[in-house]
């Protein structure tokens, strides 16, 4: 009886850390070394989703931001 649920919780364990590792290298979000770039959401780049699903999502830039933007650097 204790077999089935070492099996399924160690499943589980394992799909936790796959995705902690495919989170870790495939999004631009998860930030390992934060001293090397103060600024990380600067190199994100708006057209990519940063979802897990994303449904009809389209980005345009708000032209106040860019230019409030444009300003301080």
């Amino acid at each position: 009886q204790l077999i089935p649920l070492v099996g399924v919780v160690s499943f589980a364990a394992v799909g936790a850390l796959s995705f902690c590792v495919y989170s870790l290298f495939s999004k631009s979000d998860v930030i390992i070394n934060k001293s090397g770039n103060p600024e990380p959401w600067e190199t994100v780049n708006p057209t990519t989703p940063q979802k897990l699903l994303t449904i009809h999502q389209k980005w345009q830039p708000i032209e106040e931001l860019e230019n409030v933007k444009k300003l301080t650097k």
